[in-house]
């Protein structure tokens, strides 16, 4: 104490500075301290106004895109719509395809008239044909608006649409074998002709049905198309450019005399061309046929040979010895765990071949089928076969066949008349199919065989097995019938085209689109049994409620 007095009487002025700088200090001390709030102050309310302007330029583009900026209209389909042509013929092709891009499935079918419809008057003279001549019309599929109508040749042979790349086009096309021999490509999306070319398929000619598009062999870039001409004794191949029509090579031979058809069988990586006629069944691979009609040897993926086929023929004649059928009714393909298999229908039962080793799978006993075998779903992802056989004069039977192991799951007697359509299928969405079949439905031993049979459209699901809904009662004539979804797994419909056939005096053509629930809804309930499970209203409104699927 007293050394720090006497050092302040000594040195008074030191004294006043140490103080005078421990003020100093304590006072910038206290304005740093009292900064630090003041800032941190001012950043959290700028944090907070740049979140408000964030969030208020969010909701503006959100209220541009709503409302400033539209968003595409979903096109409404009407329930059913018609479509009348007066004074024409039709002709039995009838294809569902998108058009005009909308994602609604739209009708392209054929007629024989002078002029087309009202809506684009073209005549026969417009593509230098004579009057009346062949056009093909695509329908739009949500109000039956004429998107466009084509004259495309003096009479149609065969009409395919769906075909990829053809003409070299982006969008799909359409391919018309027309009379006098003639091929035509016409885009789907706009109806205009891509090419047109003669071709030499001889006279009394008929073409086997479908078209089939083969790997690009003229290297041009496009897929090309093989086309088979069944004459009086003979098959003849013909190979044309997709991209332009012209004939590749000349004409190949192959020996199949009689009236024959003919499937095509993918054994990846190969492909088989199988001919049947009555008594004969012939195999081609796709390398066989372009040599045939080139005379050149070409490895191009899709035109190897199965080594266990190549086997299997005969190559002198071609045929296959270990399928010796007689009176073979139809073929088909049947898909199986790793590839497809054969489906041989004779006039005494139904054979499935396994396509690797040609081994008999199952045999059923089945007599005079008379549509083609198709594809459906009875149990829930389980495949089967529909066939409808006669049974009698006017009278047919429906069976539902596993195609797994043979067995029936299904059948139904029904009276028939000889050019009642064949049967569709829908895909619904607890994984199996509605069923839809045309006959005339009578309570066992009630049968009436007096008159005719009336054409008349009944739906089968088997949630119902012991249930029929009558739809709908048709007594025109009936050109082509087909049922598809017309949106994406929804809009189930059916198509009906009516009227009177090339063979036949002209009149009207009518086709008409109608969606499946608007007949389900005034349908009439046939029970199949005596046991009645449910009400009539319950089962039209669960079968209304019904959704559909559609497959990848």
């Amino acid at each position: 104490m007293d050394n720090k007095d006497s050092e302040a009487e000594i040195h008074p002025l030191k004294t006043e500075d140490v103080k005078a700088q421990e003020n100093h200090e304590n006072s910038v001390e206290r304005r740093i301290i009292s900064k630090q709030p003041s800032q941190l102050s001012r950043l959290s309310r700028w944090r907070t106004a740049a979140f408000f302007i964030s969030l208020f330029l969010c909701l503006i583009i959100v209220f541009a895109f709503s409302f400033i900026i539209p968003c595409p209209e979903r096109p409404v389909s009407e329930r059913t719509w018609f479509r009348n042509y007066d004074n024409a013929v039709a002709y039995q092709f009838l294809a569902i395809e998108d058009v005009d891009e909308d994602k609604v499935q739209d009708v392209i079918f054929a007629f024989k008239a002078s002029n087309s419809s009202s809506s684009f008057n073209r005549s026969c003279l417009d593509e230098g044909l004579p009057s009346p001549c062949a056009f093909i019309a695509a329908v739009s599929g949500t109000n039956g608006r004429a998107l466009w109508e084509r004259p495309a040749a003096e009479e149609v042979e065969w009409l395919q649409c769906g075909i990829q790349q053809l003409g070299g086009s982006k969008a799909p096309g359409c391919l018309v074998v027309g009379k006098p021999v003639s091929l035509t490509a016409v885009e789907l999306r706009t109806g205009e002709i891509q090419w047109r070319q003669p071709s030499d398929f001889g006279a009394n000619y008929t073409v086997l049905s479908p078209v089939s598009v083969i790997p690009d062999v003229d290297s041009d870039g496009v897929q090309d198309l093989i086309i088979f001409i069944a004459t009086e004794d003979k098959i003849k191949s013909f190979i044309h450019s997709g991209k332009s029509g012209k004939q590749i090579g000349s004409a190949g031979s192959l020996d199949v005399a009689g009236k024959a058809r003919y499937i095509r069988l993918n054994l990846d990586p190969s492909s088989y061309f199988l001919f049947y006629t009555e008594n004969s069944l012939s195999a081609y691979s796709l390398k066989d046929l372009y040599t045939a009609a080139t005379g050149m040897e070409i490895n191009l993926p899709g035109l190897e040979q199965d080594p266990q086929w190549e086997k299997n023929i005969d190559r002198s004649t071609h045929r296959l010895p270990l399928l010796s059928f007689r009176d073979i009714r139809y073929l088909a393909k049947i898909p199986g765990r790793s590839r497809e298999n054969i489906l041989v229908v004779n006039s005494e039962m139904a054979t499935l071949i396994n396509a690797q080793n040609l081994q008999t799978l199952w045999t059923l006993n089945v007599s005079r089928v008379v549509s083609e075998p198709l594809l459906g779903y009875y149990k829930p992802d389980v495949l089967a076969i529909v066939l409808e056989s006669e049974i009698g004069p006017n009278r047919k039977k429906v069976m539902i066949v596993e195609s797994g192991s043979g067995a029936v799951q299904w059948d139904l007697k029904l009276n028939s008349r000889a050019e009642s359509p064949g049967p569709a299928t829908l895909y619904t969405a607890d994984h199996r199919s509605t069923f839809l079949i045309w006959g005339d439905y009578q309570v066992p031993g009630n049968e009436t065989r007096s008159r005719a049979p009336l054409q008349k459209l009944y739906l089968f699901h088997p949630s119902y097995t012991n249930v029929l809904l009558e739809l709908r009662n048709s007594t025109d004539q009936i050109i082509a019938f087909n049922a598809a979804l017309f949106e994406r797994s929804r809009h189930a419909c059916y198509v009906l085209l009516r009227g009177p056939q090339p063979s036949e005096e002209p009149g009207s053509v009518s086709l008409m689109k109608r969606k499946l629930k608007e007949d389900v809804s005034d349908s009439r309930v046939i029970w199949l049994s005596q046991v009645a499970v449910d009400s009539e209203q319950y089962v039209r409104d669960r079968l209304y409620r019904m959704r559909f699927h559609s497959r990848a």
